[in-house]
């Protein structure tokens, strides 16, 4: 599969299948209905389009991941990590703060700092150094 590159960021056509695992030097923006059926390493940031699926884990520096997207791996992330409604992670694990939105099925969550919940979730455990809960 052919990914565009534009300085350090790589954007991969809409509609993609990546059979294997993933390795972007930089930032990836991954369009809506992009699927990997291995591991997504990215050392920069990482926009993960709505209805995606990644069959392994995601690594990456800095994550958005778009609405009723599916990840099967945990996610580990250096920074900051915001994740849109109706996602389904097996587990997320980030260096800074994590937004969690309406509609998240999670297992464990866990942030050296802040963890901010919008609305309702199903979470097997939250651990941060803060947990706000706002909405319901």
């Amino acid at each position: 599969m052919k990914i565009y590159r534009h300085g350090d960021t790589y954007i991969a056509p809409k509609g993609s299948f990546f059979d294997g695992n993933v390795r972007i030097d930089g930032n990836f923006i991954v369009p809506p209905e992009t699927h990997f059926w291995g591991n997504l390493i990215v050392t920069g940031s990482l926009e993960l389009g709505p209805l995606s699926t990644v069959g392994g884990r995601v690594e990456s520096k800095r994550v958005v991941i778009g609405h009723d997207t599916k990840i099967k791996g945990a996610v580990v992330v250096a920074e900051d990590a915001t994740v849109c409604d109706n996602a389904r992670l097996s587990a997320i694990r980030a260096g800074g703060n994590i937004i969690l939105r309406p509609g998240i099925v999670v297992g464990d969550v866990s942030s050296d700092e802040t963890i901010y919940v919008y609305g309702k979730i199903a979470s097997e455990r939250l651990v941060g150094r803060a947990v706000k809960v706002y909405g319901t």
